[in-house]
């Protein structure tokens, strides 16, 4: 294939009708939200009772953008580089009535500059292993308000010694993976202050990520059978996920909130 047809087999991999692009649930999201509001209300001072604005930094098809409107008091800027994701953002908060508080904006997140901002809040699920770890939180710290809330999720371990096969992985599809800790110690470097972190429990791999995605994979499958370029994909987004059903002791999902110093 070349990069075109890669890529167009990618999105049809990860159709925008999946239920979420990423590892994550509305309890994990709720969990994340009200964890660091109370902290961003404390940094805002005079202006916390004034509407948030939030920036959903590859926000994908929307799942946790929609949990977000729902909650929070303010207008959310939902950026990705996919319209049909975005279309698909569109129609399930339509669905949830809060249209009236989500922007949609086709653009790379590499774009984002000081002149988008100020942000009360930036959210991330799944999606700062595009820039990086370190280089996200330094490039969105210039984007928020002081005292302004971060929120991010990103695959890390939680153990030292994995098996051979899966470090091996990692090494190959996310390099830049690192500990929990490591990525602590990042996150105060950057000039942020930490009001918490968790695992994502394995449900939130499996019930609206994993599981949807084995389905859409069989069916694929048997799309292109007689494609062996396109079944040499779908096996390597397979092999990702038997890692995990094999694995998941070591590593996980970590969502990460903190506060602009």
């Amino acid at each position: 294939m070349d990069p075109r047809e890669q890529t167009e087999f990618f999105y049809e991999m990860f159709d925008a009708s999946l239920p979420r692009l990423g590892a994550g649930n509305e309890a994990c999201t709720m969990q994340a939200i009200d964890t660091l509001l109370p902290a961003i209300s404390q940094g805002k001072g005079k202006a916390a009772h004034r509407p948030m604005r939030i920036l959903d930094i590859g926000c994908g098809n929307g799942a946790q953008t929609v949990w977000l409107a729902r909650r929070v008091d303010g207008s959310i800027l939902a950026t990705d580089t996919h319209q049909p994701y975005l279309d698909e953002l569109r129609r399930r908060a339509a669905a949830a009535g809060v249209t009236s508080k989500i922007q949609t904006s086709l653009r790379d997140m590499h774009g984002l500059n000081e002149d988008d901002g100020p942000f009360d809040l930036i959210w991330s699920e799944g999606s700062i292993f595009i820039v990086g770890f370190r280089e996200g939180l330094a490039a969105w710290r210039s984007l928020l308000s002081p005292g302004g809330g971060l929120a991010v999720s990103d695959v890390a371990w939680v153990r030292s010694d994995p098996p051979e096969e899966c470090r091996k992985f990692f090494d190959e599809v996310y390099p830049g993976m690192t500990s929990v800790a490591e990525n602590l110690a990042a996150i105060e470097a950057c000039g942020y202050e930490i009001i918490g972190h968790f695992t994502e429990p394995e449900s939130a791999w499996w019930d609206h990520f994993y599981r949807p995605l084995e389905t859409r994979l069989r069916i694929l499958r048997e799309k292109y059978a007689g494609d062996p370029q396109r079944l040499a994909v779908t096996d390597s987004i397979q092999m990702e996920i038997d890692i995990y059903r094999k694995h998941s002791a070591y590593y996980g999902n970590q969502f990460y909130l903190m506060r602009r110093r």
